[in-house]
């Protein structure tokens, strides 16, 4: 079964790891928040999962809950200074929150330094255990072990994505959501309509570094070794990218844009140690000829427009 190569279903694994990064950058911009602390929160998701699993010996899933909720904390305590600020201000101020916890991961013993935590049980080792648990045994579906690790590691990212997904979508077409629309539209107009921006904005600040520190133990657990370098600069330029190429005013937009950059890489092997130049460049191009992304809410209505006159030319 070569389509169960390890190799292609991890690609596909770290595929729905950036989607779920995307949503989690797209809820922070929802409001017009730019902020560039997403790798900050996704380290100190990462190492929190991993200090709960190696060190303290905790379930993968209580580990993960326990990364949601550290980095919900430490969104709350930086989150209520920082969002005082806007657009470049608000950008610096949270490059440098997540500089400042590269900084500290890198000089605390339990993080181990630079060398960072490897040898993390993978997310297909903890699943593959629970399955041979109920009988389910990769020799009886005629794979490897290595291909059912990665298989269930797939399988269990789809999943939590499209839970993540549901609820998102969800989110948009609540009160809330059009909450942080009125506030990415029209701060002030949104003001004297009687929405409390400061609660709004703390409340998707919240939600979307959460998000971005599940990333985190869930990219530690998949992986299986993380330094702080796994979480730096490079890092919040990936994460902002799948918004800025995708477009930021629809869910479907940073999504669109998480698909292509993990995918292209892949088809552009040549292109792998330039990665950054590669991203840099598309950056500036979409910027140029398509400011608010390749993908917008004008996009949808022009193919609606056209597919009702395509649908009026065939019914005559």
């Amino acid at each position: 079964m070569d389509f169960l190569n390890p190799y292609t279903l991890q690609v596909f694994t770290f595929l729905f790891l950036n989607l779920i990064l995307a949503i989690s950058i797209y809820i922070t911009l929802s409001t017009g928040q730019l902020s560039l602390g997403h790798a900050g929160f996704m380290s100190i998701g990462a190492y929190t999962a991993s200090i709960a699993t190696k060190s303290a010996d905790l379930p993968l899933i209580v580990a993960l809950i326990l990364a949601v909720i550290i980095t919900g904390i430490v969104a709350l305590i930086i989150g209520y200074p920082t969002l005082r600020l806007h657009g470049l201000y608000l950008a610096i101020a949270t490059l440098g929150f997540g500089e400042v916890v590269r900084v500290i991961m890198l000089n605390l013993n339990i993080t181990n330094g630079a060398l960072g935590m490897t040898g993390l049980q993978s997310i297909g080792t903890r699943l593959y255990d629970l399955e041979k648990l109920i009988g389910l045994d990769a020799s009886a579906l005629g794979i490897s072990v290595a291909q059912m690790k990665a298989l269930s590691t797939l399988i269990a990212m789809i999943l939590l994505f499209i839970i993540i997904l549901l609820c998102q979508v969800r989110l948009d077409r609540s009160r809330v959501g059009r909450a942080f629309s009125a506030i990415r539209a029209d701060e002030t107009a949104a003001r004297a309509m009687g929405i409390n921006i400061t609660y709004y904005k703390m409340l998707a600040y919240l939600i979307g570094s959460m998000l971005a520190g599940l990333g985190g133990g869930l990219y530690a657990h998949i992986t299986t070794s993380i330094t702080p370098d796994d979480f730096n600069y490079h890092r919040v330029v990936e994460i902002l990218s799948f918004a800025v190429i995708g477009g930021s005013e629809v869910i479907i937009g940073p999504l669109f844009g998480a698909a292509l950059l993990t995918g292209l890489p892949e088809y552009l092997r040549v292109l792998a140690e330039y990665k950054m130049i590669f991203y840099g460049s598309l950056l500036i191009l979409v910027m140029a000829f398509r400011p608010h992304g390749l993908i917008t809410a004008s996009t949808f209505a022009k193919w609606k427009k056209r597919k009702s006159k395509s649908s009026g030319k065939g019914g005559q």
